[in-house]
């Protein structure tokens, strides 16, 4: 069964390479979804896959860029398949 997180950095998250390196990490893994700046400052990250990879993705992000973020608020459900991909998105 997929698991779907919903995770939203706040800190020093945007202009640093934060999205980058999530979609580098997330390549890595089985993992869909995508990651995109808000305009309030933050970082949301939405991402599909086996709760094992979940769990190694929230955990290489947070280690990578642990100096950067300041809180993070996250919700988790089933996962819905509408992705194919992990992506950067606008």
């Amino acid at each position: 069964m997929k698991r779907r997180v919903t995770v939203y950095y706040s800190g020093r998250v945007q202009g640093v390479g934060f999205r980058f390196t999530t979609q580098q990490i997330a390549r890595n893994l089985a993992v869909t979804g995508f990651v995109r700046n808000l305009s309030d400052g933050r970082v949301e990250m939405v991402a599909e896959g086996a709760s094992d990879e979940i769990d190694r993705l929230l955990a290489q992000v947070d280690s990578a860029m642990k100096a950067n973020i300041a809180t993070t608020e996250r919700d988790e459900s089933a996962g819905t398949d509408e992705f194919s991909g992990f992506a950067i998105r606008r």
